[in-house]
């Protein structure tokens, strides 16, 4: 198979669908690999990297996309990346279509087969290919929050840690699981009063279960929630409903009662984000004030730290690539199940539920396609 990866062009977006050494795995198990010039250049790896591994440097993107039969990418495509999208070809990235009508419509009329990153599924229930930047996000949640706190950047002024005799901040993470997780795990390090609310009792035991009493755990009704982020300096939205749009769980009223110059920090923003306030924003210009309130809602969270997530991502998502491009696509889906949970688009119609149901539009089961 012909593998083709681009150089993505969201704004200030420097992750690349593989590393040299996926591309080396690859070449060994017999496929071509196009990678366009410059594309790891944001990692660290330059052409000569990728061309050592045994990939074949091309000048532009539309080279790419005409001659590849499989496009890996990282970040969903932007509109001129779809109009480039062809019937017959397998588009392989994240994609979160929950709250994008637009880029749902493009892919539909393009006529590929997408298969999202974020809802390929694993033996536990989980989600491996977006784990990996969950973690990642979930760790820089309370960096930009200690960073947005901070009065140059508009925030109350306030320690993450504080000092001895004077109080640390409070954070208030509303989703306890690998996102949420890793946002308490450095908040907690970092020494913040720390609360995670969550729905799953199973996952607020093995929280306490391994922050004891440096974390307090609170079962996830409205008005705890409310409660919450009322007294908190900096609350993390980490709520995941997978593949579905994120349910709206901090509204504009609360804002109104929140000290002035706290910061919200919404992960889930790529799945149209859990406060009521949120818009996406880019690393450029991240954050804006509500209410007095600071919101930093980057769509590419773990695009900041590229090299980074770009070799954990890598280490998550080669293994269902090399099975794309070894079987075909409707083999490697028939033999796998969880790779099968991924297919959100084939041939002008839509496979993904969630996504049906956000967008009120029809959903065919994935057999169906294979």
């Amino acid at each position: 198979m012909i593998i083709g990866v681009p150089r993505e062009i969201k704004v200030h977006e420097y992750r690349v669908g593989m590393t040299p050494a996926s591309v080396g795995e690859a070449v060994t198990h017999g496929h071509a690999v196009l990678v366009q010039a410059g594309a790891g250049e944001g990692i660290g790896c330059g052409d000569a990297e990728y061309l050592a591994a045994g990939a074949e440097i091309v000048a532009t993107a539309p080279e790419v996309f005409a001659r590849a039969e499989m496009i890996i990418k990282v970040k969903e495509p932007q509109p001129g990346e779809c109009a480039m999208l062809r019937p017959g070809q397998l588009l392989f990235t994240y994609l979160h279509l929950a709250p994008d009508p637009r880029q749902t419509e493009l892919l539909l009329q393009s006529g590929c087969t997408a298969i999202a990153y974020e809802t390929v599924t694993d033996v536990a229930g989980g989600l491996p290919l977006l784990a990996p930047m969950s973690e990642v996000a979930g760790r820089m949640s309370i960096q930009v929050g200690a960073h947005a706190l901070q009065k140059p950047s508009g925030g109350i002024g306030i320690l993450i840690g504080g000092v001895p005799g004077v109080a640390p901040a409070r954070v208030t993470v509303i989703g306890g699981g690998v996102a949420g997780y890793n946002a308490a795990q450095i908040a907690v390090g970092m020494g913040a009063e720390v609360t995670v609310l969550d729905k799953s009792l199973p996952r607020l035991r093995h929280l306490v279960d391994i922050f004891g009493a440096n974390l307090r755990t609170i079962y996830a009704t409205r008005s705890a929630i409310e409660e919450a982020v009322l007294r908190s300096d900096l609350v993390i939205g980490a709520v995941l409903v997978p593949g579905a749009a994120a349910p709206k769980l901090v509204r504009r009223e609360h804002l109104a009662k929140m000290r002035p110059g706290s910061v919200l920090v919404d992960i889930s923003i790529d799945q149209g984000g859990c406060f009521e306030t949120s818009r996406a924003t880019t690393h450029q210009d991240p954050t804006y004030v509500v209410d007095g309130v600071v919101h930093y809602c980057v769509a590419n969270m773990p695009g900041a730290v590229p090299r980074t997530s770009t070799f954990a991502l890598n280490n998550a998502t080669l293994p269902f690539a090399l099975a794309l491009a070894n079987l075909g696509w409707k083999e490697a889906c028939r033999r796998d199940p969880h790779l099968r949970a991924g297919l959100n688009v084939h041939a002008g119609k839509l496979y993904c539920a969630a996504v049906a149901e956000a967008q009120s539009l029809e959903s065919l089961p994935a057999e169906q396609a294979l």
